[in-house]
């Protein structure tokens, strides 16, 4: 099961991880490799989303006491462990935006940007359809924007954004595919 991603791992890693998990869910010390393999993915999810050292680091410290604390609920579905735990990190960073401690970023890299425009298929010149996608993810609801960010910019696999967001692969797939269609006429619309 090994991908092109970097967010995906071998089934082996994945059963290893389990073991470990097992183990923790009895004695909390074990959690250690865990935390020591993802304290940095996790900080920086977070942080490309706060652009605040400060808050990312308060953030990324409440993401494993909850993990910790809610071990014991952990189901394996499939997917990375790490998966689980950016579940985590994605409420804790909404969770500060809604008691406005924090304020949501969005970075975006341009070989992102360029594969998100041959996607939406915008005919236009690239620079200006760039200054359109611009604005028109501006003005994306949230849960829109995450959609686009874990795909795109994140290569995410619709399997594990399904994961994080709580919905079916599918139903994660189909509605990429929408927004991507709101995308591409928010861009036309833009001249």
């Amino acid at each position: 099961m090994s991908s092109s991603s970097r967010y995906h791992v071998s089934v082996q890693t994945m059963e290893q991880e389990l073991q470990v998990i097992e183990v923790s869910k009895k004695d909390p010390a074990a959690f250690q490799p865990l935390y020591e393999k993802y304290h940095e993915p996790i900080f920086r999810y977070i942080y490309q989303r706060t652009d605040d050292k400060e808050a990312a680091f308060d953030i990324s410290q409440q993401v494993f006491v909850k993990a910790l604390i809610h071990l014991p609920r952990y189901a394996f579905k499939g997917v990375p462990f790490s998966s689980w735990l950016y579940r985590i990190a994605r409420n804790e960073v909404y969770r500060s935006i809604e008691k406005n401690k924090v304020q949501r970023t969005l970075n975006i890299d341009v070989d992102a940007l360029k594969g998100l425009l041959h996607e939406a298929d915008a005919d236009e010149g690239l620079i200006q359809k760039e200054k359109n996608l611009t604005v028109c993810l501006g003005q994306l609801a949230e849960a829109d924007m995450q959609l686009i960010e874990m795909r795109f910019f994140e290569s995410r696999a619709f399997k594990e954004i399904g994961q994080i967001l709580e919905l079916t692969e599918n139903n994660a797939k189909v509605k990429v595919y929408r927004i991507l269609e709101k995308l591409k006429k928010c861009i036309l619309a833009t001249r």
